[in-house]
Protein backbone atom coordinates (compact mmCIF):
# COMPACT_ATOMS: atom_id res chain seq x y z
CA UNK A 1 0.00 0.00 0.00
CA UNK A 2 2.99 2.16 0.95
CA UNK A 3 4.55 1.47 -2.31
CA UNK A 4 0.91 2.40 -4.23
CA UNK A 5 0.82 5.78 -2.54
CA UNK A 6 4.34 6.69 -3.22
CA UNK A 7 3.99 6.31 -6.88
CA UNK A 8 0.42 7.97 -7.03
CA UNK A 9 1.70 10.93 -4.97
CA UNK A 10 5.18 10.73 -7.58
CA UNK A 11 2.98 11.20 -10.90
CA UNK A 12 0.31 13.32 -9.58
CA UNK A 13 3.60 15.82 -8.66
CA UNK A 14 5.19 15.85 -11.63
CA UNK A 15 1.73 16.39 -13.60
CA UNK A 16 0.66 19.24 -11.59
CA UNK A 17 4.56 20.33 -11.97
CA UNK A 18 3.93 21.72 -15.20
CA UNK A 19 3.33 25.85 -15.31
CA UNK A 20 -0.03 25.61 -17.26
CA UNK A 21 -1.66 22.85 -15.73
CA UNK A 22 -0.88 24.62 -12.34
CA UNK A 23 -2.42 27.84 -13.30
CA UNK A 24 -5.16 26.32 -15.30
CA UNK A 25 -6.17 24.34 -11.58
CA UNK A 26 -5.72 27.49 -9.92
CA UNK A 27 -7.55 29.97 -11.88
CA UNK A 28 -10.44 26.92 -12.44
CA UNK A 29 -10.98 25.84 -8.38
CA UNK A 30 -9.74 29.05 -6.82
CA UNK A 31 -10.99 31.70 -9.57
CA UNK A 32 -14.05 30.26 -11.33
CA UNK A 33 -12.22 30.17 -14.53
CA UNK A 34 -11.17 33.92 -14.51
CA UNK A 35 -7.66 34.22 -15.25
CA UNK A 36 -5.93 35.58 -12.55
CA UNK A 37 -3.00 33.50 -12.02
CA UNK A 38 -0.68 33.20 -16.02
CA UNK A 39 1.45 30.17 -16.47
CA UNK A 40 4.38 32.24 -17.31
CA UNK A 41 4.12 34.14 -13.94
CA UNK A 42 5.00 30.61 -11.61
CA UNK A 43 7.55 29.77 -10.57
CA UNK A 44 8.64 26.40 -8.70
CA UNK A 45 9.30 27.02 -4.89
CA UNK A 46 10.31 25.08 -1.77
CA UNK A 47 8.22 22.31 -0.97
CA UNK A 48 10.45 21.98 2.48
CA UNK A 49 9.62 23.84 5.67
CA UNK A 50 11.46 23.19 9.15
CA UNK A 51 9.88 23.17 12.48
CA UNK A 52 10.93 22.79 15.80
CA UNK A 53 9.93 19.29 17.61
CA UNK A 54 10.50 18.37 20.81
CA UNK A 55 13.66 17.88 21.05
CA UNK A 56 15.35 18.34 17.73
CA UNK A 57 14.04 20.31 14.30
CA UNK A 58 11.99 18.78 12.04
CA UNK A 59 11.31 18.82 8.05
CA UNK A 60 7.89 19.15 6.70
CA UNK A 61 7.29 18.73 3.16
CA UNK A 62 3.88 20.09 0.83
CA UNK A 63 3.91 18.47 -2.73
CA UNK A 64 4.17 21.26 -4.57
CA UNK A 65 4.38 25.33 -4.30
CA UNK A 66 4.85 27.94 -6.79
CA UNK A 67 5.77 31.51 -6.46
CA UNK A 68 3.36 33.85 -8.41
CA UNK A 69 6.12 36.53 -9.99
CA UNK A 70 4.97 39.76 -10.83
CA UNK A 71 7.27 42.33 -11.53
CA UNK A 72 10.50 40.15 -10.37
CA UNK A 73 8.37 40.86 -6.59
CA UNK A 74 6.04 37.46 -5.44
CA UNK A 75 2.65 38.56 -5.14
CA UNK A 76 1.75 35.31 -3.92
CA UNK A 77 2.75 31.69 -3.09
CA UNK A 78 0.21 28.90 -4.36
CA UNK A 79 0.96 25.66 -2.20
CA UNK A 80 -0.83 22.36 -3.32
CA UNK A 81 -1.52 19.22 -1.56
CA UNK A 82 -2.66 15.97 -2.97
CA UNK A 83 -4.67 13.60 -1.08
CA UNK A 84 -5.55 9.92 -1.83
CA UNK A 85 -7.23 9.62 1.12
CA UNK A 86 -9.44 11.64 3.56
CA UNK A 87 -7.08 13.25 6.48
CA UNK A 88 -9.17 14.08 9.36
CA UNK A 89 -6.36 16.28 10.65
CA UNK A 90 -5.48 18.10 6.95
CA UNK A 91 -6.44 21.69 9.03
CA UNK A 92 -3.42 21.16 11.12
CA UNK A 93 -1.24 20.28 8.48
CA UNK A 94 -2.32 23.48 6.64
CA UNK A 95 -1.62 25.36 9.67
CA UNK A 96 1.91 23.79 10.12
CA UNK A 97 2.58 24.43 6.15
CA UNK A 98 1.62 27.83 5.70
CA UNK A 99 3.08 28.71 9.06
CA UNK A 100 6.42 27.50 8.61
CA UNK A 101 6.50 29.91 5.61
CA UNK A 102 5.16 32.72 7.53
CA UNK A 103 7.74 31.82 9.98
CA UNK A 104 11.03 32.06 7.54
CA UNK A 105 9.32 35.57 6.37
CA UNK A 106 9.62 36.88 9.69
CA UNK A 107 13.06 35.62 10.34
CA UNK A 108 14.44 36.78 7.54
CA UNK A 109 14.93 33.83 5.76
CA UNK A 110 12.93 35.02 2.82
CA UNK A 111 13.71 38.89 1.77
CA UNK A 112 9.88 39.53 0.78
CA UNK A 113 6.43 39.10 2.79
CA UNK A 114 3.66 37.65 0.94
CA UNK A 115 0.45 35.57 1.51
CA UNK A 116 0.32 32.15 0.68
CA UNK A 117 -2.64 30.04 -0.46
CA UNK A 118 -2.84 26.48 -0.17
CA UNK A 119 -5.39 24.30 -1.81
CA UNK A 120 -6.18 20.35 -1.73
CA UNK A 121 -6.78 18.54 -4.99
CA UNK A 122 -8.78 14.90 -3.48
CA UNK A 123 -8.08 12.20 -5.86
CA UNK A 124 -10.02 9.37 -3.53
CA UNK A 125 -13.70 8.10 -4.18
CA UNK A 126 -15.36 8.60 -1.08
CA UNK A 127 -16.58 11.78 -0.64
CA UNK A 128 -14.60 14.46 1.62
CA UNK A 129 -16.42 14.30 5.33
CA UNK A 130 -13.47 15.83 7.42
CA UNK A 131 -13.52 18.93 8.78
CA UNK A 132 -12.95 22.09 6.04
CA UNK A 133 -12.56 24.71 9.05
CA UNK A 134 -11.54 24.57 12.45
CA UNK A 135 -15.02 25.72 14.03
CA UNK A 136 -15.91 22.25 12.99
CA UNK A 137 -12.59 20.58 13.93
CA UNK A 138 -12.96 21.60 17.69
CA UNK A 139 -16.64 21.42 17.45
CA UNK A 140 -16.86 18.95 20.45
CA UNK A 141 -15.44 21.36 22.82
CA UNK A 142 -18.67 23.30 23.26
CA UNK A 143 -16.38 26.37 23.31
CA UNK A 144 -18.54 29.57 24.93
CA UNK A 145 -19.08 32.05 21.77
CA UNK A 146 -16.80 34.92 23.07
CA UNK A 147 -13.79 32.06 23.42
CA UNK A 148 -14.19 31.49 19.10
CA UNK A 149 -14.08 35.36 18.53
CA UNK A 150 -9.96 35.13 19.37
CA UNK A 151 -9.39 31.57 17.59
CA UNK A 152 -8.08 31.97 14.12
CA UNK A 153 -10.22 31.12 11.40
CA UNK A 154 -8.52 28.59 9.73
CA UNK A 155 -9.99 27.04 6.63
CA UNK A 156 -8.91 23.95 4.06
CA UNK A 157 -10.16 24.81 0.60
CA UNK A 158 -10.61 21.39 -0.04
CA UNK A 159 -11.46 20.51 -4.23
CA UNK A 160 -12.56 16.67 -5.10
CA UNK A 161 -11.62 15.80 -8.24
CA UNK A 162 -13.33 13.38 -8.77
CA UNK A 163 -16.93 14.91 -8.05
CA UNK A 164 -16.43 17.89 -10.39
CA UNK A 165 -19.52 19.62 -11.56
CA UNK A 166 -19.69 19.10 -15.79
CA UNK A 167 -19.84 23.23 -15.38
CA UNK A 168 -16.67 23.34 -13.35
CA UNK A 169 -14.64 20.61 -15.66
CA UNK A 170 -15.88 22.47 -19.12
CA UNK A 171 -13.34 25.79 -17.74
CA UNK A 172 -10.20 23.97 -17.75
CA UNK A 173 -8.04 24.35 -20.84
CA UNK A 174 -4.99 22.56 -19.95
CA UNK A 175 -4.76 18.59 -19.99
CA UNK A 176 -6.19 18.84 -16.57
CA UNK A 177 -9.45 18.79 -18.39
CA UNK A 178 -8.97 15.26 -19.98
CA UNK A 179 -7.95 14.03 -16.17
CA UNK A 180 -11.17 15.41 -14.53
CA UNK A 181 -13.39 14.19 -17.64
CA UNK A 182 -11.84 10.91 -17.59
CA UNK A 183 -12.60 10.73 -14.06
CA UNK A 184 -16.30 12.03 -13.96
CA UNK A 185 -16.89 9.71 -17.30
CA UNK A 186 -14.96 6.45 -17.11
CA UNK A 187 -15.37 4.26 -20.28
CA UNK A 188 -17.90 6.24 -21.64
CA UNK A 189 -15.02 9.11 -22.28
CA UNK A 190 -14.04 10.24 -25.75
CA UNK A 191 -12.41 13.30 -26.77
CA UNK A 192 -11.02 15.25 -29.43
CA UNK A 193 -9.11 17.45 -27.26
CA UNK A 194 -5.13 17.69 -28.00
CA UNK A 195 -2.61 16.28 -25.54
CA UNK A 196 0.03 19.01 -24.33
CA UNK A 197 1.72 16.69 -21.88
CA UNK A 198 1.43 13.11 -23.00
CA UNK A 199 3.76 11.11 -20.65
CA UNK A 200 3.14 12.72 -17.84
CA UNK A 201 -0.93 12.40 -18.86
CA UNK A 202 -0.91 8.67 -19.58
CA UNK A 203 0.90 8.09 -15.98
CA UNK A 204 -1.41 10.27 -14.43
CA UNK A 205 -4.41 8.14 -15.83
CA UNK A 206 -3.35 4.71 -14.92
CA UNK A 207 -2.58 5.62 -11.24
CA UNK A 208 -6.12 7.33 -11.03
CA UNK A 209 -7.56 4.04 -12.17
CA UNK A 210 -5.37 2.26 -9.58
CA UNK A 211 -2.30 1.26 -11.62
CA UNK A 212 1.02 1.47 -10.35
CA UNK A 213 3.08 0.17 -13.44
CA UNK A 214 3.98 3.79 -15.22
CA UNK A 215 7.48 2.79 -16.26
CA UNK A 216 6.97 2.13 -19.54
CA UNK A 217 5.11 5.13 -20.83
CA UNK A 218 8.01 7.09 -22.53
CA UNK A 219 9.76 3.80 -24.19
CA UNK A 220 6.31 3.02 -25.52
CA UNK A 221 6.24 6.83 -26.95
CA UNK A 222 9.47 6.54 -28.29
CA UNK A 223 8.98 3.61 -30.23
CA UNK A 224 5.46 4.42 -31.71
CA UNK A 225 7.19 7.56 -32.38
CA UNK A 226 5.79 9.91 -30.49
CA UNK A 227 7.16 13.66 -29.52
CA UNK A 228 6.18 15.45 -26.51
CA UNK A 229 5.55 18.09 -29.11
CA UNK A 230 3.77 16.44 -31.67
CA UNK A 231 -0.15 17.21 -32.25
CA UNK A 232 -2.52 14.45 -31.08
CA UNK A 233 -5.87 14.02 -29.81
CA UNK A 234 -6.87 11.91 -26.70
CA UNK A 235 -8.58 9.22 -28.48
CA UNK A 236 -5.59 9.11 -31.29
CA UNK A 237 -3.26 8.15 -28.29
CA UNK A 238 -5.52 6.61 -26.13
CA UNK A 239 -6.23 4.19 -29.22
CA UNK A 240 -3.01 3.78 -30.16
CA UNK A 241 -1.68 2.63 -26.35
CA UNK A 242 -4.95 0.39 -26.19
CA UNK A 243 -3.90 -1.12 -29.09
CA UNK A 244 -0.15 -2.04 -26.92
CA UNK A 245 -1.77 -4.47 -24.35
CA UNK A 246 -3.27 -1.27 -22.15
CA UNK A 247 -6.50 -1.52 -22.21
CA UNK A 248 -6.80 -2.29 -18.62
CA UNK A 249 -5.07 0.67 -17.35
CA UNK A 250 -6.25 3.45 -19.38
CA UNK A 251 -10.21 2.14 -19.81
CA UNK A 252 -11.05 4.41 -22.19
CA UNK A 253 -13.94 3.46 -24.32
CA UNK A 254 -16.01 0.43 -25.33
CA UNK A 255 -15.10 -1.15 -28.44
CA UNK A 256 -16.04 -4.02 -30.07
CA UNK A 257 -13.23 -7.04 -29.70
CA UNK A 258 -12.15 -5.53 -26.12
CA UNK A 259 -14.92 -5.76 -23.92
CA UNK A 260 -13.15 -8.24 -21.52
CA UNK A 261 -10.17 -5.99 -21.25
CA UNK A 262 -12.70 -3.05 -20.05
CA UNK A 263 -14.53 -5.05 -17.65
CA UNK A 264 -11.13 -6.35 -16.23
CA UNK A 265 -10.74 -2.84 -16.15
CA UNK A 266 -13.74 -1.90 -14.33
CA UNK A 267 -12.78 -4.78 -11.78
CA UNK A 268 -9.36 -3.95 -10.81
CA UNK A 269 -10.70 -0.21 -10.24
CA UNK A 270 -13.77 -1.36 -8.17
CA UNK A 271 -11.12 -3.75 -6.28
CA UNK A 272 -8.66 -0.76 -5.40
CA UNK A 273 -10.93 1.26 -4.33
CA UNK A 274 -12.53 -0.74 -1.62
CA UNK A 275 -9.84 -2.52 -0.40
CA UNK A 276 -7.85 1.54 0.06
CA UNK A 277 -11.18 2.56 1.65
CA UNK A 278 -11.04 -0.45 4.35
CA UNK A 279 -7.05 0.30 4.67
CA UNK A 280 -7.62 4.13 4.73
CA UNK A 281 -10.80 4.36 7.04
CA UNK A 282 -9.50 1.05 8.89
CA UNK A 283 -13.31 -0.16 7.94
CA UNK A 284 -14.76 -3.57 7.34
CA UNK A 285 -15.48 -4.89 4.45
CA UNK A 286 -19.07 -4.60 4.37
CA UNK A 287 -18.51 -0.78 5.87
CA UNK A 288 -16.34 -0.21 2.84
CA UNK A 289 -18.96 -1.63 0.33
CA UNK A 290 -21.48 0.18 1.72
CA UNK A 291 -19.81 3.67 1.95
CA UNK A 292 -18.67 2.80 -2.20
CA UNK A 293 -22.65 2.16 -3.06
CA UNK A 294 -21.70 -1.43 -4.06
CA UNK A 295 -22.00 -4.65 -2.14
CA UNK A 296 -19.93 -7.57 -1.17
CA UNK A 297 -20.82 -10.04 -3.55
CA UNK A 298 -20.20 -7.38 -6.29
CA UNK A 299 -16.50 -6.85 -4.56
CA UNK A 300 -15.96 -10.37 -4.99
CA UNK A 301 -17.32 -11.61 -8.48
CA UNK A 302 -14.63 -8.98 -9.73
CA UNK A 303 -12.04 -10.38 -6.92
CA UNK A 304 -12.50 -12.93 -9.83
CA UNK A 305 -11.67 -11.26 -12.70
CA UNK A 306 -8.13 -10.59 -11.28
Amino acid sequence: MKETEEKMDIVEKAFMAFPDIAADTINVLLYQGQGLTDAENLWPGPTETIYQGKERLRDQYEDLSKYELIDGQVRVMYLIANQTGVDGRMLLRKAGYTGGIYREQYEGKIQDIFPVIELVLYWGQPGWRSSRDIRRLFARRKLPEKMWRYIDGVKLHVYEMRHLSEETRRLFQSDMRIVVDFLAEGETYRSDRKIVHKAALIRMIKVLSGETDTEGVGEWLKEQGIREEDEISVCELFDQYERKGREEGLAVGRKEGRREGVKCGEARRLVADIENAMRFFQVTLEKACEGLGTTVGRYEEAKKLL
